[in-house]
């Protein structure tokens, strides 16, 4: 009887499924970085991350490969802070020469209030303070007869005291700006509004000028005609009102953060 030899025959696993599998534990893997990375950093970097992982699995360069760029947050972030804290130390200073000009200006229209009541001037003249200016506002009548750009010879101490007012404080910008109401004017010296303003201003200017202490480089004159009215041209007070001259001493620091004044219109 024949014995029939048995084969012992080797069964081999098919283990191809490692591959698909081995991708997508990868893939897994890339997904919770892309997690973690988005719960921990801003927009931007989860954007580069984003753009790494693609290029990474096209073959491409990644994020997390070495570089020589420099981290943001050693080089970079240092220098913002520093400029930060330059910048509000010249905020700091500014603020500073803001105030003591303020109390410049201050002084400076106290004097001019203190004339103007010791003269009975109030109807005639007032003053304002703000963050841009100290202004001088001068109704016409006070200086000028109708129709008329040449000063009146008992307005004129009215000029030198406030040129010489203005003298001590020279660092600062003088303005003459010359207004008129709308009604038209028509002479041989004064075609319209814009010369007649402008010819009162300059005359004003000319004798703020007779000052030796004045400097003339600090100092022009400006026409408005009836184009920045203050008030109404409807009414006879309105129109009274928009008639003036305006000197204005000009602030040499403007547009300070979180300095403001109150304005005083009225003296």
């Amino acid at each position: 009887m024949k014995k029939h030899k048995q084969h012992d025959h080797e069964e081999h696993v098919d283990e191809s499924w490692l591959i698909p599998y081995a991708d997508l534990l990868t893939l897994l893997l890339a997904l919770f970085i892309v997690l973690f990375a988005s719960s921990q950093v801003d927009q931007k970097k989860f954007d580069e991350i984003a753009s790494s992982l693609s290029a990474a699995f096209n073959g491409g360069a990644s994020l997390f490969e070495p570089s020589s760029i420099i981290p943001i947050n050693e080089e970079i972030m240092p220098n913002q802070r520093e400029n930060r804290r330059h910048d509000q130390a010249s905020d700091s200073e500014q603020k500073k020469k803001f105030e003591q000009e303020t109390v410049d200006l201050q002084n400076l229209k106290q004097e001019l209030d203190q004339y103007i009541a010791s003269n009975d001037l109030s109807t005639e003249l007032e003053t304002g303070l703000d963050n841009e200016q100290l202004k001088i506002i001068i109704r016409d009548n006070a200086l000028y007869s109708s129709g008329s750009a040449e000063v009146k010879p008992e307005a004129r101490n009215l000029a030198v005291a406030i040129s010489d007012m203005l003298s001590h404080y020279p660092q600062y910008e003088i303005v003459v700006a010359g207004h008129t109401d709308d009604i038209p004017i028509h002479t041989a010296e004064f075609p319209s509004n814009w010369e007649l303003s402008a010819k009162r201003a300059l005359n004003f200017m000319k004798i703020l000028l007779q000052n030796e202490e004045m400097d003339p480089g600090r100092i022009s004159s400006v026409a408005y005609g009836e184009q920045r009215p203050i008030a109404t041209n409807r009414t006879a007070e309105g129109r009274a009102a928009n008639r003036r001259v305006e000197v204005s001493i000009i602030r040499t620091i403007q547009d300070v953060p979180d300095s403001t004044i109150g304005v005083e219109d009225e003296n």
